[in-house]
């Protein structure tokens, strides 16, 4: 079926591009566009992000090196410096937004099955942020500190699949806790979160809306023990208590009652209490809920690593929020493609062979799953694997 079609073109076939076009009418976004159109717009910049390009320069050197294949790779429109510079300064950004949340919204569909670590049919959220730091002189709609600029990249991710399934971008000024404001609580899904969102009034939202947090106690609580149950010490677990507050505002904040567990960690000795408005499920399986909010931490730093949103193509609010948010669609189209042709590679292999084949001819699946049978005879030859 993809016999003769480059490698690029087999891999953006899987976007949904009827939904595009509806994001690109919603917004206006093709209003007065003659050439460049904002499907070329995307395909360029997933082009940079797929091959790790560094600049817009770079960005026009390489497509222009392969000028005749650029219309096999659904690129219409002349893809010069300049032209891509004007689209991503003028071009909504809640065009690539919207978008991206329809890939997500794909993507989660496929990975509903997939295993995370806990035995649990709910679904699990990780709520987390990673700050980008930047110069203070160039993104000063950007403020942070006094001498620096920053993004932050608010992200609840799902951990079945590690999808993200909700992203803000804020300034770095921004305070975590807020976005507890800005998320619509799933009933019966638990969400996962460090004590960085230990707002009570705004738990207890998440409590009367069905849905369930777990996160850590901070060392000045003040609360009374109503009951404790029973526990297995040789766990790691150390109590577990049905407790209400006592604070004159936290009180008043969340007047229903909590469960707090304490463990201590067996390996590392570190002592944890943790906070949940789930009374069923048993008290280490809580406490592995936590343990696992370190996904979160892994994609912040994958994401970082693998795709261009430490350093951008642009300066201004649209063009970063533009590059980041196809920087997230183009992880979750690789998740995607993953998924529907049931390779074994990880998503840094996938993105490494992309990398260096999108010109290349070969039909997709035959190529990404060659990878991994590759990397069965290196096992099978006891070569040790650096990229597990």
């Amino acid at each position: 079926m993809n016999q003769g079609r480059l490698v690029f073109a087999q891999l953006t076939q899987h976007l949904p591009l009827t939904t595009f076009r509806r994001c690109i009418a919603k917004y206006d976004g093709e209003h007065k566009v003659k050439s460049f159109s904002c499907l070329d717009q995307y395909l360029c910049m997933a082009f940079a992000q797929l091959t790790f390009r560094e600049s817009l320069r770079d960005i026009e050197a390489c497509l222009r090196a392969q000028i005749a294949k650029l219309y096999h790779m659904g690129i219409r429109g002349r893809a010069s410096r300049s032209t891509l510079a004007d689209a991503n300064e003028v071009r909504d950004w809640r065009i690539y937004a919207e978008f991206a949340q329809r890939l997500i919204a794909i993507a989660r569909g496929l990975y509903v099955d997939e295993p995370f670590g806990v035995d649990l049919k709910e679904t699990v959220y990780a709520l987390d942020s990673t700050t980008i730091d930047l110069c203070l002189s160039v993104f000063a709609w950007a403020p942070f500190r006094s001498t620096k600029a920053a993004i932050k990249l608010h992200t609840l991710l799902d951990l079945r699949g590690n999808i993200p399934s909700f992203i803000h971008i804020t300034d770095g000024k921004w305070h975590d806790v807020n976005i507890l404001d800005h998320l619509l609580p799933e009933p019966g899904a638990f969400y996962v979160m460090d004590r960085g969102y230990l707002d009570f009034e705004r738990l207890h939202r998440l409590h009367q809306a069905g849905a369930f947090f777990v996160t850590r106690a901070k060392s000045n609580l003040r609360a009374q023990r109503r009951y404790s149950h029973p526990v297995d010490r040789s766990t790691g677990l150390v109590c577990d208590q049905t407790i209400t507050l006592t604070g004159f505002y936290s009180k008043a904040d969340y007047p229903d009652t909590l469960r707090r567990i304490r463990f201590k960690d067996p390996k590392t000795g570190k002592r944890l209490v943790f906070l949940t408005n789930n009374f069923t499920l048993p008290a280490l399986t809580i406490t592995e809920l936590y343990r696992c909010r370190w996904q979160v931490e892994l994609f912040f730093k994958w994401i970082k690593q693998h795709l261009r949103i430490k350093s951008f193509f642009g300066t201004s609010e649209n063009a970063v929020k533009t590059q980041v948010w196809i920087a997230v669609s183009v992880y979750v189209l690789v998740a995607i493609v993953k998924k529907r042709l049931n390779l074994t590679a990880s998503l840094y292999e996938i993105l490494q062979i992309l990398s260096l084949t999108m010109f290349e001819q070969i039909p997709l699946d035959q190529l990404l799953s060659q990878s991994a049978r590759d990397d069965n005879s290196l096992d099978e030859a006891n070569q040790l694997n650096l990229f597990d």
